[in-house]
């Protein structure tokens, strides 16, 4: 078959993504905080973006009754003409006029700024509002663990080789202070042997915090042993079966480490005194609180109401007067060309912003109608939801409804929650006629019937007894599926624990 070369004219259509898209979609999925770094880097990039430090505009609560127009699916419609655009640019400069002139009018009305320093300052004393007060001097840093630990192997430590090994093994630790690095990789490349690694290990597992520079939990429970005394064959055989020891199987310990009951029960209290994770006593990072993106909150008339968490929100405005000063003084075409590549990225990102906050509020506001009854009665109440349903309901694609609730927290007065929290699969009810059951109102009924068994242990079969009786059709595999992500022990387990709860009772 001969091979020759041909030019050809083919007609299609295909969909193509362009890079504003792509970016206005990697905003709408971005958390509050992500959204705040990414403007940030515009801010340094364009000349014409400035931060709007005006205050924050008052908030306009945004009640559950649809009655608002809706100018998000003006854009997402796929079938949205250019003067339905048109129309959204007018509103949107409407929207953004009204709200500078409302600001200009609640700064004359409030008068000059406050920061709120001034009802701090005590009279005649030091002033919280000098500008040589740096606050930054007051903090404390806590140190690391990488730092705590080359203090001490200094000590320890005199060879200068041995310095070195022990240099490399505490920059291979984890947060928790276990060792990574396998020895004889790090003996391959420092050029060593592997007893001479081992060596440098073992004086290295001697600082404190006791257990760290162990390969596993059983090392580090053996070690902290070691520093108090009390590592006995006893003890030994009962860290060597930590598996035993979960599934609180305590016939199978009492034989392995030949003591009685009471006994076992004192080395298990001493196992669970030790630090399974010694490394987090030493700079490891503050838990950074959950910061809410939209707030739910009850209105006096019974309805709710839910608004933007506009604290978080970043706000940029658009200096007109230095790109009309710049652009009668600018020549070149080159510079033309920045210039106005500058201002439709601007104008873009100011509008990608908007969108961004209304798409979000829409959303948030068609959950809290969904899940009305979650919010007044409880978890038991929560209704099984999908991305289809709320998607129809506000006639947006589920990919744009999946994007907004990734990374996105609502504060109710049941307490934050993440949006994704809300979607539930929906379990059969028992009644042909029943209205379905959500999983996580399920997971909660279990967990209820499991606390509440006192002297009486529920099997997975009599649990899928009594939710059948209350209306859940549900097989006893989804039961210990849901009874182990609650991290709830089987049945065996719990009956062995309460045996051992009865006999420390007589």
């Amino acid at each position: 078959m001969a091979l020759n070369q041909r030019l050809e004219l083919r007609q299609g259509q295909s969909l193509v993504m362009t890079p504003q898209l792509q970016q206005a979609i990697k905003l709408l999925q971005m958390s509050n905080m992500e959204l705040q770094a990414f403007v940030d880097q515009e801010l340094e990039r364009n000349p014409l973006l400035e931060r709007d430090e005006r205050g924050e505009v008052q908030k306009q609560p945004v009640e559950a009754p649809q009655s608002e127009p809706d100018m998000v699916s003006a854009l997402s419609s796929n079938t949205a003409t250019e003067e339905r655009l048109r129309t959204l640019d007018t509103d949107l400069d409407n929207v953004y006029t009204h709200e500078s002139r409302a600001d200009a009018a609640n700064r004359e009305a409030m008068g000059p700024a406050d920061s709120g320093w001034s009802s701090l300052k005590p009279s005649g004393g030091l002033s919280l509002d000098a500008d040589d007060l740096d606050f930054a001097s007051t903090l404390s840093k806590q140190p690391t663990l990488s730092e705590h630990l080359t203090d001490q192997m200094t000590l320890l430590l005199l060879d200068p080789a041995e310095r070195l090994i022990g240099q490399h093994l505490i920059g291979t630790l984890n947060e928790a202070g276990y060792l990574t690095a396998d020895a004889a990789a790090m003996a391959e490349t420092l050029g060593t042997s592997v007893a001479h690694v081992e060596t440098v290990l073992t004086k290295l597992q001697e600082c404190d915090p006791p257990g760290v520079f162990a390969r596993d939990l059983k090392e580090c429970l053996t070690i902290q042993l070691k520093e108090i005394n009390r590592y006995d064959p006893a003890m030994a055989a009962l860290v060597g079966n930590l598996e035993l020891v979960a599934k609180r199987d305590y016939n199978a310990l009492k034989s392995l480490c030949r003591v009685d009951i009471d006994d076992l029960k004192d080395m298990i209290a001493e196992l669970r005194n030790l630090n399974p994770k010694p490394g987090h006593a030493f700079g490891s990072e503050p838990v950074q609180p959950v910061i809410p993106d939209v707030h739910v909150r009850a209105s006096p008339e019974g309805a709710w109401i839910v608004e933007l968490n506009t604290e978080t929100l970043p706000r940029v405005l658009i200096n007109n007067q230095y790109l009309a000063r710049v652009s009668g003084k600018t020549a070149r075409s080159e510079d033309k060309l920045y210039l106005s590549e500058c201002q439709a990225n601007a104008t873009w990102l100011v509008k990608s912003l908007d969108q961004r906050a209304r798409t979000i509020l829409k959303v948030a506001r068609e959950i809290v109608r969904q899940q009305d009854a979650f919010l007044v009665l409880g978890v038991q109440h929560l209704r099984p939801l999908n991305l289809k349903t709320v998607a129809d309901a506000i006639e947006m694609h589920e990919s744009t409804v999946s994007r907004v609730t990734s990374n996105k927290y609502m504060s109710t007065p049941r307490g934050i929650f993440e949006l994704k929290y809300f979607f539930t699969t929906a379990i059969a009810n028992s009644e042909s006629d029943g209205d379905a059951h959500s999983a996580e109102a399920v997971r909660h009924r279990i967990k209820e019937l499991i606390g509440a068994e006192a002297g009486n242990v529920l099997s997975d079969d009599t649990i899928v007894e009594k939710l059948n009786q209350a209306g859940i059709d549900i097989a006893r595999r989804t039961v210990a599926k849901y009874r182990e992500a609650l991290g709830i022990p089987s049945s065996v387990q719990r009956r062995r624990e309460l045996k051992v709860q009865v006999r420390q009772g007589r």
